[in-house]
């Protein structure tokens, strides 16, 4: 008894320690990583090659051997080094070029593994002394390889699977029909549910590495991969979540064969429940955006909450087709557990719409893969909520039927013995068999049902969040050579003929709306190249609310000229003039108009 009470104390010092661990490094984020802008800008022409490529998002990042990746305008790679965080920033990608580099368009294809643990991708392009008439696909490559990422998928809906049995039916025998004979017929599906969560995490330690690095199914077992999946935070999770299932193993073997459980017991089941579902809430879209301390309790809650009414259902499926003749399932423990089930719902419906709103974070947010996916598991959960509403009428007259007996063997009539599940059959007539046998239909009707939710609970959880991919829509509006960046050629010409007496001036405001705006312009030439000029001078006017000139006060940047002093006060319409001048004496005013946003 000592050795078991040591064992069960170590156990319950293990679990604290990897719970706490797992949530201190749930850090506040947005879920999936979203490109918030570059160095050199997307779709820009730039005078001079650059020395490196930076990208920045809104988030920190974790990068691999080839989250930058650069090509020439014939397809070839032009990378020196791997790629960094720039300056230290964690919200950065930079990745060094070779030397020498040519005029044309150039690709940029990255992909970086998000804080949530999600791995992204995209591209875009720049151009060096003018765009080429060839370039590399400018199309992002898969994020993560294809048969990795369904293998990951499966092994992530098998984990959940075998969450459920090992919650649902430890809370069935503990609360329910804490027995020798309820041990002995979910022994079965309760070491399914251990080995289901126990190989699909390994295998998911083993794919975390491909999954991050872009690497195909041949590197699974490549121990650099390995080391580094165990120093991130999905590693850290999948690592904790192996222990802690070692530690049910444990728990099982030095105290359920006994047949009252004790409060520690009960207490370390508890626990360990507790630190599994917390190895999703540390690694998944709970651990990053809004309100995370709350998510992630939501999180952890909704699991447990899950586990336990599909996990329970599953047991009462087993024990109501296998329990022995001798030793039936008594309609005090159906009662038992539909009570629990009740209570695991209405925590499901609380979390649940927490969850909804934090993962939509508008109406308009249905329309996106995520929303899409939440509406049917709604309606998949509502299915399950009219089974259950059958399974809890069957229990009722199961009940009911058997205060009929107890009540006829206290007057002395003798009673008509409950059928037992060799008895029962289909087409058996009406009797008290009838609720028992209406109870296992609605019962499996509730566990198929369960099954669908769990797939697409797993396709969530791989899917970027609605209210995410909003703010990817937003943010990418204000990524250059996008709407929300003002992007304005003006044609030029001073009747001088020279390369640079006429020509165009493109003109890029950012953000390209009310308040300071970041300037940058770039004079070209009549053949379309970039050239030299003595001076360039932009102003800004709004006729009609009596506002400027405003001076953009542009400074020649040796390649292009820029300012970031300019404050338009009010959106609306304004006049844009550019004075370019291109000798001492040659020079043109020239003005377009130019929508400045709210």
């Amino acid at each position: 008894m000592n050795d078991g009470r040591h064992t069960l104390g170590s156990i319950l010092a293990l679990i604290a320690v990897l719970v706490g661990v797992l949530l201190a490094g749930a850090a506040p984020a947005s879920a999936h990583a979203v490109l918030t802008g570059s160095d050199p800008r997307d779709g820009t022409v730039v005078k001079t090659a650059p020395k490196q490529v930076t990208a920045t998002f809104d988030e920190s990042v974790a990068l691999v051997e080839d989250s930058m990746r650069v090509l020439d305008p014939d397809g070839r790679p032009v990378t020196a080094g791997d790629p960094h965080h720039a300056g230290g920033r964690s919200n950065t990608a930079q990745v060094a070029l070779t030397s020498g580099l040519g005029q044309g368009t150039y690709t940029v294809s990255w992909r970086v593994v998000s804080a949530d643990t999600h791995a992204v991708s995209g591209a875009f392009t720049f151009s060096v002394g003018e765009p080429s008439a060839t370039r590399a696909s400018a199309a992002a490559a898969p994020a993560v390889d294809p048969a990795v990422e369904a293998l990951y998928g499966v092994g992530r809906y098998v984990a959940y699977g075998g969450l459920a049995l090992l919650i649902g039916i430890g809370v069935f025998i503990l609360a329910c029909w804490p027995t020798a004979t309820s041990v002995r017929v979910v022994r079965r599906p309760f070491l399914i549910g251990w080995w289901a969560l126990l190989l699909s995490t390994v295998a998911l330690v083993l794919l975390r590495g491909p999954y991050d690095g872009d690497d195909g199914l041949t590197r699974v077992f490549d121990l650099g991969l390995l080391r580094r999946t165990v120093e991130s935070r999905p590693g850290i999770a999948l690592l904790a979540r192996l222990v802690l299932v070692l530690a049910v193993a444990a728990l099982v073997r030095h105290r359920l064969p006994e047949s009252k459980p004790t409060r520690r017991v009960v207490a370390a089941g508890g626990v360990l429940s507790l630190g599994l579902a917390s190895t999703w809430a540390a690694a998944e879209h709970a651990s990053v955006g809004i309100q995370v301390p709350v998510a992630v309790t939501s999180s952890v809650l909704h699991l447990l909450a899950m586990a336990v009414w599909l996990g329970g259902l599953t047991a009462l499926l087993v024990v109501l087709y296998r329990a022995p003749a001798e030793d039936p399932l008594p309609p005090v423990a159906v009662a038992r557990f539909s009570r629990i089930a009740l209570t695991a719902v209405a925590v499901l419906a609380a979390t649940g719409v927490y969850q909804s709103w934090r993962g939509l974070g508008s109406w308009e947010a249905f329309t996106t893969v995520y929303g899409r996916i939440l509406a049917f598991k709604v309606w998949a959960v509502m299915l399950m909520l009219l089974a259950a509403s059958y399974s809890r009428r069957w229990t009722a007259r199961l009940l009911h039927v058997k205060e009929k007996e107890r009540v006829l063997v206290a007057a002395g009539g003798g009673g008509t013995p409950l059928p037992s599940p060799a008895d029962e059959s289909d087409t058996a007539g009406p009797g008290p068999q009838a609720p028992r046998r209406g109870l296992r239909r609605s019962a499996l009707a509730e566990v198929t049902v369960g099954v669908v939710v769990l797939v697409l609970t797993t396709g969530l959880t791989g899917t970027q969040t609605g209210r995410a991919a909003d703010e990817t829509a937003a943010t990418a509006s204000k990524v250059p050579g996008q709407p929300d960046v003002n992007l304005t050629l003006i044609p030029y010409d001073t009747g001088k003929s020279t390369l640079a007496g006429r020509g165009k001036v493109q003109v890029t405001l950012e953000p390209g709306r009310a308040g300071r705006n970041v300037v940058e312009a770039i004079v070209y030439g009549a053949d379309g190249s970039p050239v030299a000029i003595p001076e360039l001078r932009l102003t800004f006017t709004d006729a009609d609310r009596g506002i400027g000139p405003l001076d953009a006060q542009l400074a020649d940047e040796r390649g292009f000229w820029g300012s970031d002093t300019l404050n338009l006060p009010v959106a609306g319409t304004w006049t844009m003039r550019a004075t370019v001048r291109v000798s001492d004496i040659d020079q043109v005013t020239v003005e377009k108009t130019v929508t400045i946003g709210r």
